[in-house]
């Protein structure tokens, strides 16, 4: 019998369901779009900044006469965007099949040229009319090839009827002459602190960051005029702390503070106190800032002429500022020349 009983017990166990285990409930991620791509702007009227640019495309929108473009300008300005912007008003709802954007970056050979670019030329597409074309864009052209670029020249005179060509480049004298002469040249500047500060105080309205005054213009000074720069590092303050003061940005985009620099101008200047200069300037090197950061801080704190008693040590100090920056450049950033 109890032989039996076992034998139940062992059947029972065996045959008993086994508890799954409830799967955890994932929490819910907040939206990971970068606020760059999410904010930027799709009409020419939404462009921050570049005003006589942006006038000068708009004139073309209207008009409809669009020449191949050559858009130059430091980054985050608004090269891209701008003519992304341009196509959309151009083309409407064909401008989904009948843009073709390539960053040169990545795809910079010869076998872009022959086969995207050229299949894309070649390929029919309807337009809104007879004098519209399709528009090949190329992101960051500077970086393709001089083969590639050579290989281009032709491409553009063989589909001049049906296709136009912008270039977005940084620098314009990595483009070959021969392109140059075929487009008009539009130029970028860097956007103005008040253009910058209107736009990043828009977005954090619209996320709702929590973002002091003191952390506007450390993002203001960080940014130099490049909103692309501003608004990665907004995003990446409010991401990491919450609160977007400039402490909190300072931490995150990790610069030499500013504060730091101009205490060691007025212990140069004022103090005559070479010594506690020099024991700040081996604290900032200590902390890993590479000596093209130092002297890239040091030469915006150099701008401000309230550190200076007058015009000429200001002066004094920009030159020396400078010859130093060059030195730097030149691959000597040793503690010597700091």
């Amino acid at each position: 019998n109890s032989f039996c009983t076992l034998l139940l017990m062992a059947d029972t166990v065996v045959d008993a369901p086994a508890e799954t285990p409830k799967a955890a409930v994932p929490k819910p991620l907040a939206s990971s779009v970068p606020w760059v791509e999410k904010y930027r702007p799709m009409t020419m009227n939404d462009v921050v900044g570049n005003a006589d640019t942006v006038a000068r495309l708009r004139v073309i929108a209207k008009e409809g006469n669009l020449p191949n473009l050559m858009l130059a300008g430091p980054p985050g300005t608004g090269k891209t965007t701008s003519m992304l912007c341009l196509a959309r008003e151009l083309l409407g709802e064909h401008a989904k099949e009948a843009v073709l954007e390539l960053n040169a970056s990545d795809d910079r050979g010869l076998d872009v040229v022959r086969n995207r670019i050229k299949l894309f030329a070649q390929r029919k597409v309807s337009l809104p009319g007879s004098n519209y074309h399709k528009i090949v864009i190329l992101d960051e052209a500077d970086s393709m090839t001089p083969q590639a670029q050579q290989a281009l020249r032709r491409t553009m005179e063989l589909h001049s009827a049906t296709t136009r060509f912008a270039f977005a480049c940084n620098n314009s004298s990595k483009i070959i002459e021969p392109i140059q002469s075929r487009c008009a040249v539009v130029r970028f500047t860097r956007l103005s602190g008040a253009e910058v500060l209107h736009r990043v105080r828009f977005v954090a309205e619209k996320e709702g960051a929590n973002v002091t005054n003191d952390g506007y213009e450390a993002i203001q000074y960080i940014a130099e005029g490049d909103m692309r720069n501003a608004l990665n590092c907004l995003q990446a303050t409010h991401a990491g702390f919450g609160e977007v003061n400039a402490e909190n940005v300072f931490k995150v985009c990790d610069q030499p503070h500013p504060i730091v620099v101009e205490e060691i101008f007025q212990a140069c200047l004022d103090r005559k106190d070479i010594n506690a200069a020099h024991k700040q300037l081996n604290q900032l090197l200590g902390r890993g800032y590479a000596a093209a950061d130092v002297m890239s801080t040091f030469f915006k704190v150099a701008q401000n002429p309230k550190l200076f008693r007058d015009e000429e040590s200001q002066l004094c100090c920009l030159r020396i500022v400078g010859e130093t920056n060059l030195r730097v450049a030149e691959g000597c950033g040793s503690t010597l020349q700091l």
